[in-house]
């Protein structure tokens, strides 16, 4: 059996996180999986798997920041893009195809209707909601607006995102290992992180806890998108740690993870039973409304509030712990049940 993953994104970051984890999971059903990203996708994460990849048109509207303008470009372009598809899933003759996210799941659903293969569209962005639901089994990741709702369509399935569950194994003694010696082990510590790459709120936010005096470890982690980001985390008690291969080590040591309004790492801290803080507005303005996800478990926050919604958290991180561990196994369990799902549609 194989399957086909069309992925948008670069490569890089969380959309090709969703389809390496799902894919990890497929292969212990003994799916074989190959992947296609767009013509210009450095695939640098591909790369460090030892992994090859298809290239084709995979377009791009913005996801939840998409304009009427970026969805009309996009729009234009996935014509074209969806006989590319088509043409290679006739070449490599996948049992399944799977669209992972914004214009990956458009294409890939489309290219499967069009070329009569089974096709699932993993989900997160209003756009891809419109275009897969009518035409495929999607399955709605916890960003997308689909998934508060409830749904009756027997097509329309809903999983938390697929966290590795090898997140689980961190070493806390090699995390150790790589502090630098400010590190205090006796402070509570708190991670900011807006993925792979540094966002400038992101390190606003440590900068501004920095400076109200707070007693922890701050530790950032992400390359930055500008180097300029790198002078606000001047601060007191600020580790700026860069990009990392050894989060599930960090996670080890971290009390408390402040990071984005979106899904991979708000779920894996949530996994590893750590509190979080989702920081507003990183990203391009998005906004998921994933502390109504995970009751309990995560506090909002802008950047002018952090102080104070870090006191909060430092004041309740055991009631907090225990709301994340009450959704800790399912989110754990998330890969292996969309692989279920995906299996499910081959014939």
């Amino acid at each position: 059996m194989k399957a086909l993953f069309i992925v948008t994104g670069r490569g890089i970051g969380g959309d090709a996180v969703t389809a390496l984890n799902i894919a990890r999971a497929l292969s212990k059903y003994g799916v074989e999986c190959e992947f296609a990203l767009d013509h210009s996708a450095p695939g640098l994460l591909f790369k460090k798997h030892g992994l090859d990849w298809h290239k084709i048109s995979v377009p791009q509207a913005g996801g939840h920041a998409a304009t009427k303008f970026t969805l009309a470009k996009a729009a234009v372009k996935t014509s074209k893009a969806t006989w590319e598809a088509a043409k290679l899933c006739r070449e490599i003759d996948p049992q399944v195809v799977v669209g992972v996210i914004g214009g990956g799941a458009v294409v890939g659903c489309l290219a499967g209707k069009l070329t009569g293969i089974p096709v699932v569209g993993i989900l997160i962005t209003p756009s891809d909601a419109k275009v897969c639901t009518r035409i495929a089994t999607t399955i709605a990741l916890p960003e997308s607006n689909l998934f508060q709702m409830d749904l009756e369509d027997q097509n329309i399935y809903k999983a938390y995102s697929p966290v590795n569950p090898d997140i689980t194994r961190g070493d806390r003694e090699k995390a150790l290992e790589m502090m630098p010696p400010e590190f205090d082990e006796s402070r509570p510590t708190i991670l900011f992180s807006s993925g792979s790459s540094l966002f400038k709120k992101m390190a606003e936010g440590a900068a501004e806890l920095s400076k109200s005096g707070l007693d922890a470890n701050i530790l950032v982690v992400g390359a930055p998108l500008e180097e300029e980001y790198l002078e606000i985390l001047e601060g007191d008690n600020i580790i700026n740690l860069g990009y990392i291969s050894w989060i599930q080590n960090l996670y080890k040591l971290v009390d408390l993870a402040v990071v984005t309004d979106d899904g991979m790492m708000i779920q894996e801290a949530i996994a590893l039973k750590i509190p979080v803080i989702a920081l507003l507005g990183v990203k391009w303005g998005r906004y998921h409304d994933l502390a109504s996800v995970f009751k309990g478990a995560v506090l909002e926050s802008e950047v002018e509030n952090i102080r104070e919604v870090t006191d909060d958290a430092l004041k309740n991180l055991g009631e907090m712990k225990g709301h994340a561990q009450k959704y800790s196994a399912d989110v754990l369990g998330a890969a292996d049940r969309i692989a279920r799902i995906i299996k499910g549609q081959i014939k």
